[in-house]
């Protein structure tokens, strides 16, 4: 077992290529025992001005945005191999300071990371812009151009791919950047930056400056000279930015934001066992913790009573395991720590509240009463709840499952509409045209048919409709969302 006291993270900010030591304001606990790990700085308006600063003069100094594109891919490549090579430290630093296990950071988080980071390499020299449909006499040429620096804020949840997610495209399109992480796992960023510069990223590019969102956040998204944000978190958070941006610029906005995702199972799937492993999966992940969870099961009555059995038993299974703990890790059912307390008292008043308006309890409601002393929480299902229910309209972000029953294709997809929230929806059949009416039907930026979950697929964009978000991270759009146009016309006579 790794011991959490012997790994010991950056700590400051990272601008002009090197750590900035400052003055600490915050403790930074582990989550999978609630300890104190280290102390934050909080970056005030001088400190993110400092970092907006000098990512300006890097870009408008280096060759990053006015050289050959492929000599951006180059480095961003050699930044993917350091970040593989060093794969045992950053994994440490996301399996203590995080949710995420140390193994699957090493085997799954690291590596995603990286490839993430050559997908978009490999976008840097393919848009350019096009050629306009003129008369003969005039040449019009619509060229894309990046914004300069792009600011990011990321979340908590998976720290690296998060990050990867937002800087990488940026940096492909020939932006600098200035990133907030989160203030909870804040320490992986400064890791992946050291190593960028040493890839041979000019120093200044790739700034990440420490705080929270109301000191060093709202500084960010208000800088002149910032021309885009990006941002994957809540929906409130998500509008405060939003409206910031609009207010202080106006700039636009990528947010990848809230979610409350139905799976809807029909009674024709062939094999229920395999599916109860998956529904538990896309609810159980990162202890829930993830925007895309499918945290309500909306299920044909016919083969109700039969999955949500087996469902059930796989949530009992579940125990709490220390994130660095690879024996815990190796059991059949290891379970993710909540991210804090507070987020822990927060999903037990959701579950209370649900309960007082009806809902019947199967499993779990309460945290673990064992464990290595962080905030684990116990597999919670919710059965006969209607869409007033708070555990229904409210994201819990956790691993608490609602059931509702539905009898007809228009039942089920009325109760998988939701008021706010669209970024994703999962559809479990063996009828490939209901499939396919579905799919077109839901209201969501993803839908995945007979299962749930992202895959390796870069090439898939992910974002949200109505308020899950705008724009789009992953995928082409990401890169095309770091860039804006600009419209040229030569006359000839």
């Amino acid at each position: 077992m790794t011991d959490p006291d012997r790994i010991r993270p950056p700590q400051g900010h990272f601008i002009a290529g090197r750590l900035q030591p400052d003055a600490a304001a915050l403790a930074v606990l582990r989550p999978s025992d609630g300890r104190p790990w280290a102390e934050l700085p909080v970056a005030d308006a001088a400190t993110v001005d400092q970092a907006v600063q000098g990512a300006h003069t890097a870009f408008e100094r280096s060759d990053w945005a006015r050289g050959a594109p492929r000599d951006r891919a180059r480095v961003l490549r050699r930044w993917a191999d350091l970040l593989e090579a060093d794969a045992p430290a950053l994994a440490a630093l996301e399996g203590v300071g995080s949710t995420r296990p140390l193994r699957d950071a090493a085997a799954w988080d690291v590596p995603f990371t990286a490839e993430g980071i050559r997908y978009f390499a490999e976008w840097a020299d393919k848009l350019g812009g096009d050629v306009a449909a003129t008369r003969q006499d005039h040449l019009g040429l619509v060229i894309s151009e990046p914004y300069g620096v792009v600011g990011a804020i990321t979340p908590w949840n998976f720290p690296l791919v998060m990050a990867s997610w937002k800087v990488g495209a940026a940096l492909a399109a020939g932006n600098a950047v200035v990133l907030k992480p989160s203030e909870l796992t804040p320490f992986s960023a400064i890791r992946m930056a050291e190593l960028a510069v040493e890839a041979g990223l000019p120093p200044g590019l790739f700034n990440v400056v420490q705080g929270d969102g109301r000191a060093t956040g709202e500084a960010l998204c208000r800088h002149p000279l910032v021309g885009k944000m990006t941002f994957t978190g809540s929906t409130r958070t998500g509008a405060a930015i939003m409206a910031a941006c609009a207010q202080h610029g106006p700039k636009p906005v990528t947010l990848e934001l809230g979610g409350k995702s139905p799976q809807l199972v029909f009674d024709d799937v062939p094999d229920l066992d395999t599916l109860a492993g998956l529904i538990v999966g896309a609810i159980t992940g990162n202890a829930g913790q993830v925007c895309v969870a499918g945290s309500r099961l909306i299920v044909q009555r016919g083969v109700a009573p039969a999955l949500v059995e087996r469902v059930v038993r796989r949530m009992r299974a579940f125990r709490p395991g220390a994130t660095w703990d690879a024996a815990a890790w190796a059991g059949p059912a290891p379970l993710a720590p909540i991210i804090s307390a507070v987020q822990a008292a927060r999903i037990g008043a959701i579950v209370q509240a649900a309960r007082d308006a009806g809902a019947e309890l199967l499993c779990g409601g309460a945290r673990f009463d064992d464990g290595p002393g962080g905030a684990y929480w116990q597999p919670t299902v919710l059965h006969s709840v209607d869409a007033s229910n708070p555990a229904v309209r409210e994201e819990i972000f956790g691993p608490v499952l609602t059931v509702q029953t539905f009898d007809t294709e228009e039942e089920a997809l009325a109760l998988a509409a939701h008021p706010d929230y669209g970024l994703a929806a999962g559809v479990h059949t063996a009828d490939l045209a209901r499939a396919m009416r579905l799919m077109r039907a839901l209201k969501a930026g993803t839908v995945w048919v007979n299962r749930y979950g992202r895959s390796h697929d870069f090439a898939l964009p992910t974002g949200g409709w109505q308020r899950s978000g705008i724009g789009k991270d992953l995928g082409r759009q990401a890169l095309e969302a770091n860039l804006r146009l600009k419209t040229v016309l030569f006359g000839f006579s």
